[in-house]
Order: structure tokens, then sequence, then C-alpha cells
């Protein structure tokens, strides 16, 4: 499905219903949008894992412009503010009040720019495995890609992270050696080729002076108004646990729900989902 949304159209897809019956009347479940990580990805990322949260909740696959089944837009309008407006007038045009809002990865950083750029929107805010600063911890990142992948691996992330190297090559090098060690678990092989990809948003997103590279909104998280479970895995190389604790110290801690995941990478979910799917499902439906 798409719907038109700030000039593009967006791609959505649904599980499970909003109002379901219950007795004699209808029980409404929350909606819970789901953001993915890449750039340059799609919702494809979630699936099958989250149809475990349909019990709780009506979930929301969506696809940020530029991505996956979405409109591509102009590639000027590629930037975290536009994406965490996207969100926002996305509920607004469907008439979904108070979602809960996941963002994984770079879908987390879209989560936190939509929470702070619109408060008194989102009724809860799920955040896993993401930076608020792109620049922070990078040697933290290398060294855990070499500790994962050996110092051949260690190079690479080197040339990405501190040469800034954005090239197709690296990218097609990335997806290839690097991207299989984001987890501690193997990932389903099959999962890379359901992928919608456009590498255009991954390349514009990390170009010298891009958000990649420059991206800093943790000053910005003391404005979030919403309860909010932060996810981190303590073997995550490309967004180390030193982040989610950044990240962690700047929400107000009235609001926050923080939990480490030992011998988990990147999304924890993938890792550990007998821990993480039991703890998302307990939040969604407090």
């Amino acid at each position: 499905m798409r719907v038109l949304v700030n000039g593009v159209r967006l791609y959505f897809d649904v599980e499970g219903a909003q109002l379901r019956p219950g007795g004699d009347r209808m029980e409404e479940k929350p909606t819970l949008i789901l953001l993915h990580g890449g750039p340059g990805a799609d919702h494809s990322l979630y699936k099958p894992a989250f149809s475990a949260l349909t019990d709780v909740a009506q979930v929301v696959y969506l696809d940020h412009r530029g991505n996956g089944r979405s409109d591509r837009g102009a590639k000027e309008t590629w930037t975290i503010a536009q994406w965490a407006d996207d969100v926002k007038e996305f509920c607004d045009v469907l008439g979904i009040v108070r979602p809960i809002v996941y963002g994984a990865s770079f879908g987390g950083m879209v989560a936190m720019a939509y929470a702070t750029r619109h408060p008194a929107h989102p009724g809860k805010l799920i955040l896993v495995s993401t930076a608020a600063q792109q620049s922070a911890h990078t040697e933290a990142k290398i060294a855990m890609f070499e500790r994962l992948g050996g110092e051949a691996l260690g190079r690479l992330a080197r040339r990405r992270f501190i040469d800034g190297d954005a090239s197709a090559e690296m990218l097609e090098s990335w997806r290839s050696v690097a991207f299989p060690l984001y987890t501690r678990r193997e990932r389903d092989p099959s999962m890379a080729k359901r992928i919608a990809a456009n590498p255009d948003v991954t390349v514009w997103f990390n170009r010298p002076g891009g958000e990649g590279r420059t991206l800093d909104l943790l000053r910005d998280l003391a404005r979030i108004q919403c309860p909010t479970l932060l996810l981190g895995g303590t073997l995550d190389p490309m967004t180390p646990i030193e982040c989610q604790r950044d990240i962690a110290a700047a929400i107000p801690k009235e609001l926050l729900t923080y939990r480490e995941f030992e011998d988990c990478g990147h999304g924890v979910v993938p890792d550990a989902p007998d821990l993480a799917l039991p703890l998302l499902r307990d939040f969604i439906a407090r």
C-alpha cells in the first residue's frame, strides 16, 4: 500500500487489526510503527520476527522516502529532518494517534529526530542499536570490527569511518565482509536478497559533509516527552554500546527504560529474540 506524504508516496504494510472484538465491545490496540535501518534498505528486515508482536499491537511496516518501495523524491530531501517529519505526517494522514515508534540503527536516528521535532506526537518510543552522534566512538567501532573479523576488517572499517570512503566499491565490500558480522547469530542468507535496496541514498547519506558523518541529535534528546525503551548489544560493532549509553544519559531519566544485552550485536532482536521480544511486548502493553 502507498499513501501520499509530504509530496511523495510512502510504501507501508500492516499486520494485525487495530480494533478487535472483546466481549460486547471492540478493543483498540496501539499502533506500532517500525522504522527500518539503512539508509537504503526497507522494512523487510523486520519480517517475520515482528509478527510476534501482533498480539499486543497493530504493526505497521514503513519504508522511508528514497528507500525500499517508497517514491525516491529529490535527493535533497533525503535528510533526517524530512524523514522524521514524514513519520508525523504519515500518522496524521492515516489517523494514527499516539503511535509507538520503533527505530533500530538508522531508523533509530529518524525516530529520535521525530520525537524531538514533534515531542507531543508519539505515545511511546523504542530505540535499538542506534546513535545520536555520528562522529562519536569511531575508534570503538573500528576496534569491535577488528575484534570480530580480524585486522583486514579493521582496516576496511578505518577506510569507511576515518578516511570517509563512501564509494560504491566500498559499500559492496562492506555488504559482503562487514554486514555478516553485525549480529552474533548467522542471518538468513535470503534476507539480503529480499531487500528492495537503493544504494544511492546510502551514498548520499554518507557523502563528505553528509549526515552520515555530521548528524548530532544528542542535545535534542532532552526534549523527548514520552516513555522510551532503549536497547543495545555489548558486541555491536556498528553502533557500539557507548553510543547507547550516551543516549541513555541524555533522555529524561523518569521516561527511560534501558537494557544492555551481553553477547548481542546490532539490532538485539536477531541475537536474542527470546529475551528482547517479551521485553518489547511488555513495554508496548503497559
